[in-house]
């Protein structure tokens, strides 16, 4: 087996290619899109280069390629942590394969003076490509991780533990919300000095500063926080205009104050998936047929967030409200999916909970110790 560092644009393509030949016979998987992984390894496009480094391997046996792996260190965290990531991997069912692509990215962390590797990881935020699933194997929602079975085995033989999870809740809209939570969020949204507004790309500076301000508060108690940045809050909207409706992203403010907001996106991949990743001109004039001719019948809310102020209040509970409002008159709309809650978010899983969501998915985030070794 021979490890093969990705210093050429034709070895570029093939780490990006490679899972179309790992996937082809897998009906559930649906190909993210090209642009959108080439965009994560290049310092132009990829904001967290400003403050961080990454490589990637290819791993060759007998001429073919049969795994690959990233390797990335954010400063910004890495400063108190030591600790560096791992992602992108995809490798046969074969222990010492994974194992060879794990030591490089190992070698190479220790050598930039990491303590230990956690994985699988995005060199991004975390609400994209991040986590294995390790349960519900269905086709993934826009920027979802998908992977066999067999992956988890891989980790956990070289001796990744778990981390984390993260759980993908499934919210039947075609059921009406429980009494309790209706009389809850309707409570809230009459209260004096209350306001909810949805997003308006016209005046997105304004809503990307208040999402910034809400988002920095609601996460500074989490461990290994790092506040959002405007570039990486604008580049993140930029990525998801092509998809985005306006009217289920929702602020919620307290006198003009921004204190919450739930990002909510239409499952794009129930168009992609006839892409095959790609967005060339024949590719966007498909992407144009397809957005004409498929009903979306499932919206995933990517990120929910609430100043600790403010936590509590029921106010994440009157943000549901306001999609329930807006997306059951359409009649199209058959699911959501609540994500993307850490195992650790017991306050969110509540909320949850209280709306009648089941679990869906769940991506599993390890760390390898390389005291270990």
């Amino acid at each position: 087996m021979q490890i093969i560092p990705v210093s050429t644009a034709r070895l570029a393509h093939d780490f990006i290619h490679l899972p179309h030949r790992f996937y082809k016979d897998d009906p559930n998987w649906i190909s993210p899109l090209d642009d959108d992984i080439r965009a994560v390894f290049d310092p132009e496009l990829n904001s967290f280069f400003k403050h961080g480094v990454c490589t990637r391997w290819l791993l060759r046996r007998d001429g073919a390629t049969i795994g690959r792996i990233a390797a990335f260190i954010n400063f910004e965290k890495a400063q108190t942590t030591k600790t560096g990531g791992i992602g992108f991997f995809e490798c046969i069912d074969d222990q010492a394969a994974a194992n060879l692509l794990f030591d490089t990215a190992a070698t190479w962390l220790r050598a930039q003076g990491m303590e230990a590797m956690d994985g699988p990881i995005n060199f991004g935020e975390n609400e994209k490509y991040w986590g294995l699933l390790v349960e519900g194997f269905k086709p993934p929602s826009l920027g979802m991780n998908y992977n066999p079975p067999y992956y988890a085995q891989l980790f956990e033989t070289y001796g990744f533990r778990k981390q984390y999870d993260q759980l993908t809740n499934f919210l039947d809209a075609t059921i009406p919300l429980p009494e309790r939570f209706t009389k809850i969020s309707g409570w809230v949204m009459a209260k004096p000095g209350y306001s909810f507004r949805h997003f308006s790309y016209a005046d997105r500076e304004k809503f990307f500063k208040d999402f910034q301000d809400i988002y920095d508060d609601a996460w500074s108690n989490f461990d290994n926080f790092t506040p959002l940045s405007p570039d990486v809050i604008r580049e993140s909207f930029r990525q998801m205009k092509a998809i985005m409706d306006e009217k289920i992203i929702w602020f919620a403010y307290y006198k003009d104050e921004p204190i919450a907001f739930v990002l909510c996106l239409p499952d794009a991949n129930q168009i992609l998936r006839h892409l095959h990743g790609k967005m060339n001109l024949w590719a966007k004039l498909k992407f144009l047929y397809y957005r004409k001719t498929t009903t979306i019948d499932r919206l995933r809310i990517i990120v929910m967030g609430c100043k600790k102020k403010y936590q509590n209040h029921g106010i994440e509970s009157a943000l549901v409200r306001c999609l329930q409002e807006e997306v059951l008159p359409r009649h199209t709309i058959k699911g959501v999916e609540l994500a993307w809650v850490g195992d650790f978010n017991q306050k969110m899983l509540a909320i949850h909970e209280a709306t009648g969501a089941t679990t869906d998915k769940v991506h599993r985030t390890y760390r390898y110790i390389f005291s270990q070794q």
